[in-house]
């Protein structure tokens, strides 16, 4: 697993419904790319006091913000906490 630096945290985007609350499927093509994400790692360096986000919550983030990994078959972003903008409760 990564380990986040200093104000850094790992997210996992979050699958994305393929169908509309009618029920209709859409194409892949058609879906717009939502920044929503799960927190996996939150950085130990970060005073507990200034932390805003959890391992677990699901938020949203700044669109071109942080750095796509790929690790062991599966994608993850680091970013920076300051590029989170909500938490989806």
């Amino acid at each position: 697993m990564l380990k986040p630096l200093k104000d850094r945290v790992v997210i996992k985007m979050v699958e994305q419904e393929e169908k509309t609350a009618g029920g209709l499927i859409l194409p892949t093509v058609a879906q717009e790319k939502l920044q929503f994400a799960e927190v996996l790692a939150v950085s130990e360096f970060t005073d507990k006091d200034d932390r805003q986000v959890a391992v677990g919550d699901k938020v949203v983030f700044e669109k071109y913000s942080g750095t796509e990994v790929k690790l062991d078959g599966q994608e993850y972003i680091i970013i920076k906490e300051k590029h989170i903008v909500a938490i989806v409760e």
